[in-house]
């Protein structure tokens, strides 16, 4: 039985469906209720109680674990006897690890755990382009800051896909993947690829760097703010970088940020 936590998450969801299509026993965790494929057994508990997951631990044979709750060796404790842990970090705990402490935390607890593991490190999700969703569908603009900088920003599903292999293929043990798009995508590019699959033109505004930091206040703390606006403003080589990794593991490559636009278009209607 595979245990997921974060079941109701952009990699989460797409994830638990990924799984039961393959015909896994699966256990979606959330903190809330949700809906779940035919046959996935749901579970209610929040990763900042760890004793609330030891029900859906219970004979688990592999976990996937998010980099949520506040004390991961506590969570790994009620996940003694779990053989095989796949944990999504961040690119950020190997490229800036004095800003992104909490996934390096995670990752120490995971290596320090005695199970198999393998840690996903994504960039930047594709998905976080919803942040536009609203003033998209109202008044057909973006607002970004950097708007000629280009990230190789990942599809959530393709990261599901990749840790659907992990968790069920052997080979994957005590390996660190670096998950990204096939290409730097600007903001400018996203907001017109999501222009392109409404069929109108979506106009890009451009925030300055003080605009973007007040309105990430609203929604993150302060260092992983100025974590972030420094990856979007002046990545290094390696956030810049387009990984093998997805093509490693599922043996294609990844997913074009306009194939995200294209399949989550009614959001933006």
């Amino acid at each position: 039985m595979i245990v997921v936590t974060g079941a109701t998450g952009n990699v989460g969801r797409a994830l638990v469906a990924t799984l039961a299509a393959a015909g896994e026993q699966v256990t979606a965790v959330s903190r809330q209720a949700a809906q779940v494929p035919d046959g996935v057994r749901h579970h209610r508990a929040d990763l900042d109680d760890p004793a609330s997951l030891r029900p859906a631990l219970d004979g688990a044979a592999a976990l996937f674990l998010l980099v949520a709750g506040g004390d991961p060796h506590a969570i790994l404790k009620e996940a003694a006897g779990v053989g095989r842990i796949v944990l999504l970090s961040s690119q950020g705990a190997g490229t800036r690890p004095e800003v992104y402490r909490h996934p390096v935390q995670y990752e120490e607890a995971v290596r320090e755990s005695g199970a198999d593991f393998t840690i996903l490190r994504p960039g930047g999700f594709a998905s976080n382009s919803f942040a536009w969703a609203e003033s998209i569908r109202t008044t057909r603009t973006a607002a970004a800051p950097f708007g000629d900088v280009g990230l190789p920003a990942i599809d959530p599903a393709d990261i599901a896909e990749v840790a659907a292999a992990v968790l069920r293929e052997p080979g994957h043990a005590g390996r660190t993947y670096e998950l990204s798009g096939p290409a730097p995508v600007t903001p400018r590019e996203r907001a017109a690829a999501i222009g392109a699959a409404l069929g109108e033109p979506v106009r890009f505004v451009e925030q300055t760097r003080e605009e973007a930091r007040a309105q990430l206040l609203q929604v993150m703390p302060e260092p992983v703010v100025e974590g972030t606006l420094a990856i979007l403003g002046t990545p290094t080589a390696a956030e810049q970088a387009v990984s093998p990794d997805v093509e490693r593991v599922l043996g294609r490559a990844p997913r074009a940020f306009a194939d995200w636009a294209a399949r989550n278009v009614a959001a933006f209607r």
